[in-house]
C-alpha cells in the first residue's frame, strides 16, 4: 500500500454497495460457523484526515436481505424467533465518536440498534487504502469485525442439542469489507 496523506481523503463518502461486504459469522451446533452476509444496506461517512475525531458514519441495513446460502435457514432469520423483518425492517449503526489508534487502524464507535435495542459498540477498522477508480471517483477501503452479543439484542431463540448445548451460539462476529467513494 502507498503511503498516502490523511488530510488529502477528507471528504464525504458514500458506500458503494457493489465493492462492500457487511457479514456475520455465528457458531452452529456448537461444532462449526456459519456464515452469511446482508446484501441490501446503505450507508455514508465523513472522513476528516486531519483530526480523524471528527469523521462520522452512518449504515442502514435492509434486514431482509440476510443469506446465509440457505433458504430456508434465511426465512428462519427473518422470523421473529430472530431478526423478525416485517417489524424491524433495518438495523442501524450511527457513529458516536472516531479514534485514530496508529498510522492506518481507527476506532469507530456507535449505536448499534437491532430490532429496536441500540447498543454502544467499537469497531476497530483498519485502513486498505484509497485509489481512484477507471471513473475518476476516489475509493477509500476499510476491513474491520466486532464480536456482539445477539441476545444483548432479544434475539434469544435457541434448541437444546442431545448430546448437551445448543444449535445456535450467542457471540456474532460482524465483518465488514468497504469500499466507498469520495462525493463531489
Amino acid at each position: 500500500m502507498t503511503t498516502v496523506s490523511l488530510s488529502s481523503l477528507t471528504g464525504d463518502y458514500s458506500i458503494d454497495p457493489d465493492h462492500t461486504q457487511i457479514g456475520f459469522v455465528a457458531r452452529h451446533a456448537m461444532v462449526t460457523k456459519v456464515r452469511g452476509a446482508f446484501n441490501e444496506f446503505e450507508g455514508t461517512a465523513h472522513l476528516d484526515g486531519d483530526d480523524p475525531a471528527k469523521s462520522s458514519v452512518s449504515v442502514t441495513i435492509r434486514t431482509a436481505s440476510i443469506d446465509t446460502r440457505n433458504e430456508q435457514r434465511d426465512g428462519h432469520l427473518r422470523t421473529n424467533d430472530f431478526l423478525d423483518a416485517p417489524a424491524f425492517p433495518t438495523i442501524t449503526f450511527v457513529s458516536t465518536g472516531v479514534q485514530q489508534l496508529d498510522d492506518t487502524r481507527f476506532r469507530v464507535t456507535g449505536d448499534l440498534t437491532v430490532k429496536d435495542v441500540s447498543r454502544s459498540v467499537s469497531i476497530d477498522f483498519e485502513f486498505q487504502g484509497s485509489a481512484t477508480d477507471p471513473f475518476g471517483n476516489l475509493r477509500v477501503g476499510f476491513e474491520g469485525s466486532v464480536p456482539i452479543s445477539r441476545k444483548e439484542y432479544g434475539i434469544t431463540w435457541n434448541a437444546a442439542l442431545e448430546g448437551g448445548g445448543v444449535l445456535v451460539g450467542d457471540k456474532v462476529v460482524l465483518e465488514f469489507e468497504v469500499s466507498a467513494i469520495r462525493q463531489p
